[in-house]
């Protein structure tokens, strides 16, 4: 068990967002179960637990609902619940940047509305009865501002766009238990990928680095979310990781503040509060 007792779940936590954000979960003092593929040679639950929480890596294919599935049944057996899940899996192609129209790209980039939209789903699916037994609950979703404005093509427009609406529509259905449902939109990440993108101009890269985010913001920001006492008042909303950052006076690395980015790219869509069942 956790120095701090509660339990996350982060699914694509092999690299990248995934990863930071269960590293700094572990600085927290969570136990972590981390998902990906390749999660048993990542690294990723050795650096949970080297921050000073528990990590526990379970290799799953999120296009595969019987090892979701068993994912979660393991979670249930090994702490009888489920405190915060962090829905990050998703399918990144190594084309998926670039000028041409959608049509001159691979058709795998919609794979993304596989792992990434759908699976979000069933891991929430899966995860929800564990969440309901917890005095305090939370599902977040990674997403982005690419879901109000043209970034990188349709397909990772629509998962993303998909993304914050799941997170309203699902803390409806919460809406009389203790669990509570945001997405959080990241700024630009300084990820493996994105540093090795800058390999060989470093003054570029560190410039980039200025109004960038660290993978680790996101997590010290989920834990700050999960302990808020206005958590329930923020479900069903889609929120801004900086500013989310100014709200509970945190700072990435170095004592940076990553910028907005509201007035740049977009606002989060406002859902309206029409329910029909």
């Amino acid at each position: 068990m956790s120095a701090s007792g509660r339990v996350a779940v982060v699914t694509g936590a092999s690299r990248g967002a995934g990863r930071g954000i269960a590293t700094a979960l572990g600085a927290h003092g969570w136990r972590v179960y981390v998902t990906g593929r390749s999660i048993a040679d990542s690294g990723t639950a050795e650096l949970v637990s080297a921050a000073g929480g528990v990590g526990v890596a379970v290799p799953v294919d999120h296009a595969d609902d019987d090892a979701v599935a068993q994912l979660f049944a393991r979670v249930r057996d090994d702490n009888g619940g489920l405190d915060l899940l962090v829905n990050n899996a998703a399918v990144i192609h190594d084309e998926l940047t670039g000028a041409k129209p959608f049509w001159e790209k691979p058709v795998g980039l919609g794979d993304v509305l596989d792992v990434g939209l759908r699976s979000a789903y069933v891991a929430s699916w899966h995860a929800a009865p564990l969440l309901i037994t917890r005095p305090r609950g939370l599902i977040a979703f990674t997403s982005s501002p690419g879901s109000v404005c043209y970034m990188h093509g349709p397909a990772y427009g629509a998962q993303k766009a998909g993304i914050d609406k799941m997170a309203a529509d699902m803390a409806v259905d919460f809406g009389d238990t203790s669990v509570a449902c945001v997405s959080i939109w990241m700024g630009i990440l300084l990820t493996e990928r994105l540093r090795s993108a800058f390999a060989g101009t470093p003054d570029a890269l560190a410039a980039t680095a200025r109004h960038a985010e660290t993978p680790e913001f996101t997590g010290h920001l989920i834990d700050a979310l999960f302990a808020d006492p206005e958590l329930a008042a923020l479900s069903g909303q889609t929120l801004i990781a900086a500013e989310l950052a100014n709200r509970y006076g945190i700072t990435d690395e170095d004592g940076r503040r990553p910028p907005s980015h509201r007035e740049m790219l977009g606002s989060p869509r406002e859902p309206s509060a029409v329910v029909i069942r």
